[in-house]
């Protein structure tokens, strides 16, 4: 019988890459190819990158460094939104030996298995990325408790420091009924949570296809999505991955709030605290919308974490433009940050924007802005000490140990047991550990009230 084919994947990014690596997985699976773990060798190793920072771009530089030394005859092939945005700069890497853009990655058998090893520059199949017009629908799954869903693509929302609308195209979804039928599949694959994913998912609703010069006419808006989704049985959580704070309703609000699956977690970008930098950043919305999103969200729900996208270092953002978003920050109920430190995208607006700041300034806000987050993590795990809560266990990273979320994102560790990775069990969450995480007792089937 002969060795199958093997290939082996790296992700760079965002949730939604990995549901759309899975899927190519998926594509490489039904061909007959054998999935390797990166470091064993493969025939094909497949780099699914990110672009939103100058660090993703090197990062594949050093991937595709790594994937020759383990083999170094496999054939290298890239995608996602890097490879859309600069095909002819990673054809250039030494070793890559194809490029894929937004419209061709999912037929990447129909030019892998022709493809050849050469010396030189690698073959480039990337079109304009208005030919990325259709949903291709993705979802994860693996060796984790949960499985990300993607249900959303592209983007409309033109926001000056942003290239994703360059690198993924216009903004399109998957149908209520599509979306519902691969959720009762990642069901009967035993994943007890769902993560769903997109660009801007709280635009579903566009149309399956992008058609030029035709606004299409939403047949169904999120909150139709997660109504439905909130029927599945056998996935115990639903979690909205990232949801902008304009498109984060009274409506959504108040369903998550009263939903039996639909965990109390939000993860809304706000990008900057300050108004001067939000017009220039063409975010749809003030601060006083956010402030309002997230003080509608505690009073139905004053156990619900919420997560804050932030940028430092935005052109024309003066030291007292970035002390006045730090304070509106400090302010907020919210739990943790993701602070992004501004980074040049060419073919941006931004990147012609008057008054730049030092890089070594980005730094120092950057710093801020994590130690505001680190603190606001950890007084939010403080507000539940004592209580009695749901988590998911998995395997952790660290031997002898479980770990996993409650349904409002406490990160916790638990002895392990094996009997336990991918069940829902109640513990009592008691102290925070040295390494940040809550330390658990574990319920079981003691029947005690959720807090």
């Amino acid at each position: 019988m002969a060795t199958p084919r093997t290939v082996a994947f790296y992700t760079l990014g965002c949730k939604l890459n990995y549901s759309e690596t899975s899927s190519i997985g998926r594509l490489f699976e039904q061909a007959g190819y054998a999935e390797v773990p990166f470091e064993a060798g493969a025939d094909v190793y497949v780099v699914n990158t990110c672009s939103v920072t100058d660090f993703a771009d090197r990062k594949c530089r050093q991937i595709v460094r790594r994937a020759l030394k383990y083999a170094p005859e496999a054939k290298v092939v890239v995608v996602g939104c890097y490879a859309q945005l600069k095909p002819e700069e990673i054809a250039g890497i030494p070793g890559v030996d194809l490029v894929l853009g937004a419209a061709e990655k999912f037929r990447i058998l129909d030019y892998v298995d022709g493809l050849s090893k050469a010396p030189g520059k690698g073959l480039v199949q990337a079109g304009e990325v208005s030919e990325a017009r259709e949903f291709v629908n993705a979802f994860s799954f693996g060796d984790r408790t949960r499985s990300f869903l993607k249900v959303q693509d592209g983007c409309d929302y033109k926001c000056s420091f942003c290239t994703i609308p360059m690198a993924r195209g216009r903004s399109r979804s998957d149908t209520v009924e599509n979306v519902v039928a691969n959720a009762r599949r990642i069901a009967e694959m035993g994943v007890k949570e769902i993560v769903l994913t997109g660009v801007n998912i709280g635009d579903f609703g566009n149309g399956t296809e992008v058609i030029e010069g035709v606004k299409p006419k939403k047949e169904a808006l999120f909150i139709d999505l997660i109504r439905e989704l909130d029927k599945v049985e056998g996935i115990e959580r639903f979690r909205i991955s990232s949801i902008e704070p304009n498109l984060c309703t009274d409506e959504v609000i108040a369903f998550v709030a009263q939903s039996q699956r639909f965990v109390p977690h939000f993860h809304m970008p706000l990008q900057s605290g300050n108004d001067k930098q939000l017009k220039e950043m063409r975010r749809r919305y003030k601060r006083e919308l956010y402030a309002d999103r997230v003080r509608r969200i505690k009073s139905l729900m004053p156990h619900a974490c919420i997560g804050v996208d932030v940028i430092v270092g935005f052109p024309g953002e003066a030291e007292q433009d970035f002390l006045e978003s730090y304070r509106f920050l400090n302010e907020l109920d919210i739990s943790y940050l993701h602070v992004f430190t501004y980074s040049e995208r060419p073919n941006t607006p931004a990147i012609d924007m008057e008054g730049a700041v030092d890089m070594e300034e980005r730094r120092r806000r950057n710093t801020m802005l994590t130690i505001l987050s680190e603190k606001k993590r950890r007084c939010f795990y403080e507000q539940h000490l004592g209580q009695v809560r749901e988590v998911l266990f998995e395997h952790s990273k660290e031997p002898g140990l479980l770990s996993g979320f409650t349904d409002n994102y406490i990160r916790i560790e638990a002895p392990l047991a094996e009997n336990l990775v991918n069940t829902i069990a109640q513990v009592e969450l008691l102290s925070i550990g040295s390494n940040g995480l809550v330390e658990t007792a574990i319920r079981q089937n003691v029947g005690l009230p959720l807090s």
